[in-house]
């Protein structure tokens, strides 16, 4: 077998200090899978919790970090009829990004678009997907609704603010820590259009006020625990929220469930890398026909944007995970603030 190099942790799991380029086997494409070389890769906070074992993997995915990317397709499997050597493309993995090379199913890559670069390709996957089966499929936005934007200045937070824009929401309050952030969210093209500090004011008492008392008809959340009674005040009726994460816990004390009956709410929780690849492959036909052309990079052209926080070499790269952890792809106040990106060189 031919060998690669890749980013791997020595033991298995730890602490930054165990990751390492080392060498590895280079991946052979089986039927219906595409080998593309590597030219950059996103850095998410799943990565961080796989690295230090919080992570399952998926059955069948790579050990290796890393489930975004963009590169050339470098060779084909049996049955694959959807591309040519040569083509540029950018995709989403079970895992295995952080290498030159990565097998990916042919029905989870992307056509980069001749205006994005290698490094912004890279950073949209695992964000905009994730925000998109949020917003769109589960939650269902419609025309003139109201959205609450949970982690306004993460990655999926900035994804799922201008798509709920661009799919023709009223308003989309988004919360965050500080005003740094919310002004930042407030000011992008297609921002928020209000913004809440979670630390300072209560949050469902200002989307009361923003819609008239109604409440919003769509909530996406990252935080669970501590957001949840709030959220559920927050939800107009009919209202629908998605659950991405629990990072202020998992268990909710003492739970009221009468709003959720009179309101008719409808609670979805939503992962994607558990998902099987005949479903991310038909999520990622809609994204690619829906949205992929309405996304720009720095040039700031198109209705959507994706923000790169930073691009450096693979190992830096890593280093910067490790320093930036509370947030995969994050906004400091700054208006250069967005993805972490590493480009293998």
């Amino acid at each position: 077998m031919a060998p690669m190099r890749a980013v791997l942790i020595k033991d298995g799991k730890g602490p930054i200090e165990n990751l390492f380029i080392g060498e590895t086997e280079k991946p052979v494409p089986s039927s219906g899978q595409v080998l593309v070389k590597i030219k950059a890769f996103g850095l998410n906070r799943m990565d961080l919790s796989q690295r230090q074992g919080g992570y399952p993997v998926p059955p069948g995915a790579s050990t290796i970090l890393g489930v975004e990317f963009s590169g050339l397709v470098s060779e084909l499997g049996p049955d694959v009829t959807s591309w040519n050597v040569g083509d540029e493309v950018f995709g989403l993995a079970g895992g295995g990004a952080y290498a030159e090379y990565i097998n990916c199913h042919q029905g989870l890559l992307i056509p980069k678009p001749s205006h994005l670069s290698w490094v912004e390709a890279a950073s949209i996957p695992e964000n905009f997907l994730t925000a998109y089966q949020a917003l769109i499929k589960y939650g269902e936005v419609e025309k003139n609704e109201d959205v609450l934007v949970h982690a306004g200045a993460s990655g999926v937070g900035v994804a799922a603010i201008q798509l709920a824009r661009v799919f023709g929401a009223r308003s989309v309050t988004a919360t965050a820590s500080t005003q740094e952030k919310l002004d930042w969210l407030l000011s992008m093209p297609n921002g928020a259009t209000h913004g809440v500090n979670y630390k300072s004011q209560d949050f469902a008492e200002e989307v009361k006020s923003t819609t008239n008392g109604k409440g919003v008809e769509v909530v996406i959340d990252f935080v669970g625990q501590s957001h949840w009674t709030k959220n559920i005040e927050s939800l107009a009726k009919d209202g629908r929220m998605t659950m991405l994460g629990v990072m202020s816990g998992n268990v909710v004390p003492s739970v009221d469930l009468l709003p959720i009956l009179y309101k008719r709410l409808r609670i979805q929780g939503s992962t994607l890398r558990s998902r099987s690849v005949e479903y991310q492959a038909e999520l990622i036909a809609v994204f690619k026909r829906d949205i992929v052309d309405k996304i720009s990079g720095a040039d700031g052209v198109g209705p959507i944007r994706t923000w790169i926080h930073k691009g450096s070499s693979w190992m830096e790269a890593g280093l910067s995970l490790d320093r930036h952890s509370t947030s995969t792809a994050r906004d400091d106040g700054k208006q250069n603030s967005g993805k972490i990106i590493g480009e293998v060189v």
